[in-house]
């Protein structure tokens, strides 16, 4: 009985676990590069499990919307984020990994606010060489 309760309690853990790594997949950002983005923020969705902003951004006299995925919101608590720190209209770079398939947008790393500032640490990839965006 001993036994089975073991074997039972072996498989939910490592079930629980491999859902919990699946979830926080970053196999859509490219890890191997950060890029810096000005802009100004459209929208922030300070949501679970993971918070989005959406940054408004002048491409070649056009209006460009980018997304990026945060952490989730008790991450972002951790590192100084409140759900006021950031609103729309809003004059913020993101610093981040892009998405690997080139779409407008990827993972934050951290941002910086109009006065210099840095805002915490988004998310769970390593940082890499900082590339500025092409303007």
């Amino acid at each position: 009985m001993l036994r089975s309760t073991r074997l039972i309690a072996a498989l939910l853990l490592t079930s629980w676990t491999t859902l919990a790594l699946a979830h926080h997949s970053f196999a859509m950002f490219d890890a191997r590069k950060s890029v810096s983005q000005k802009g100004v923020v459209k929208e922030i969705q300070w949501t679970n499990p993971h918070v989005w902003l959406h940054l408004t951004v002048q491409e070649g006299g056009k209006e460009v919307v980018y997304d990026y995925e945060g952490a989730a919101i008790a991450v972002l608590k951790r590192v100084g984020w409140m759900k006021d720190s950031v609103k729309p209209g809003d004059v913020v770079t993101v610093v981040g990994h892009p998405y690997k398939d080139g779409r407008p947008g990827g993972s934050i790393e951290h941002l910086i606010l109009a006065d210099g500032s840095k805002l915490g640490t988004g998310d769970a990839i390593p940082g890499a060489l900082v590339v500025p965006a092409a303007q």
